[in-house]
């Protein structure tokens, strides 16, 4: 074991950026600790990762006191915070939705937890918040000093508000005990190992695309969402961290290339040769207009933009949907 290493903590690590993550952070020569409670994801997700030496998965929960994980863990560097659900699909048992009370703990508890936690150990610290903190936005695109649309008791507002308060207390760290902490904003993204049954717009349809199912479009489908390839986010998440002078910052990721949701139907059914029709449903309550990030800042800051083109990503995750 290479002790020259420096020493990453990734919480949420068995989901499916946090997954990808720590791969690419093995792959950087990094000393790589996983926490994740496995609420939402499965330990599949890190099964080449587990027979790295330098790779330890510790099962546990972020809400859980310091001390319940912090007597394994001797040094830390790096904090990465992309512990939650995600999926606002109701219909699946992953969704937020479904896990209302764990969502709001794991951003706000949870990222108390991990911010003493990087106190102690005097570490660099990343919170992953998400588009959706702008919640149905009256602007698009989405700049990041634009203080959002939000619903604070509706359905979607466990994740929504969750995210916001994780922002708040971030910020309260930095400004309070000068902590190296920065904020990423994720746009929708997608990409090899997403779990079929997570309910995410992409998931469903090309699951329902290959097999040859209804393809289930909520609303006229005229809502538009920016899709993000997994290895464009992992890279951009990865700099938000590393680059210099990051501290307190806040930083959109995502891709600007906006599209509706029957025009993303369509690509899929397009892609997979599928026989599938469009079918419409109601429109889940405060499901967002639009998506579109500002990265404007991400590219001057960061030199960060996305690489992987939306029909180039679709075409990866199908054959992985099709080899599973």
């Amino acid at each position: 074991m290479d002790k020259s290493r420096k020493r990453v903590l990734v919480a949420g690590g068995a989901g499916f950026i946090g997954s990808h993550l720590c791969k690419s952070l093995l792959d950087g020569n990094y000393k790589v600790i996983a926490i994740d409670n496995l609420l939402t994801s499965t330990k599949d997700n890190l099964k080449d990762l587990l027979k790295n030496p330098e790779f330890t998965f510790l099962e546990h929960d972020v809400t859980d006191q310091i001390s319940n994980f912090k007597f394994q863990i001797s040094n830390l560097d790096y904090i990465f915070h992309l512990a939650s659900p995600a999926s606002p699909n109701q219909k699946s048992a992953r969704s937020y939705i479904n896990h209302p009370i764990e969502t709001l703990l794991a951003n706000s508890l949870g990222t108390y937890n991990l911010l003493e936690l990087t106190r102690q150990f005097n570490a660099k610290f990343l919170y992953a918040s998400s588009s959706e903190v702008y919640g149905d936005p009256a602007i698009s695109p989405q700049k990041e000093d634009y203080f959002g649309s939000v619903n604070p008791n509706g359905i979607r507002s466990v994740y929504d508000e969750g995210k916001r308060f994780g922002e708040a207390i971030t910020s309260g760290y930095v400004r309070k005990y000068g902590l190296d902490a920065r904020i990423i904003r994720i746009f929708n993204t997608y990409g090899p190992i997403m779990l079929a049954d997570d309910g995410r717009v992409v998931s469903n349809f090309i699951n329902q695309a290959i097999e040859n199912k209804p393809i289930t479009v909520y609303g006229k489908g005229t809502q538009t969402r920016s899709l993000c390839y997994v290895d464009d986010m992992v890279s951009g998440i990865k700099l938000a961290m590393l680059t210099p002078n990051t501290k307190g910052e806040v930083f959109n990721l995502g891709n600007p290339d906006e599209r509706s949701i029957l025009d993303i139907a369509k690509l899929i059914k397009s892609l997979t040769n599928s026989k599938s029709k469009i079918v419409f449903e109601d429109l889940p309550i405060d499901d967002p207009k639009s998506r579109k990030p500002d990265i404007a800042k991400a590219k001057r800051i960061l030199g960060w933009e996305p690489k992987v083109s939306t029909e180039r990503g679709l075409r990866k995750t199908i054959d992985y949907f099709r080899n599973i």
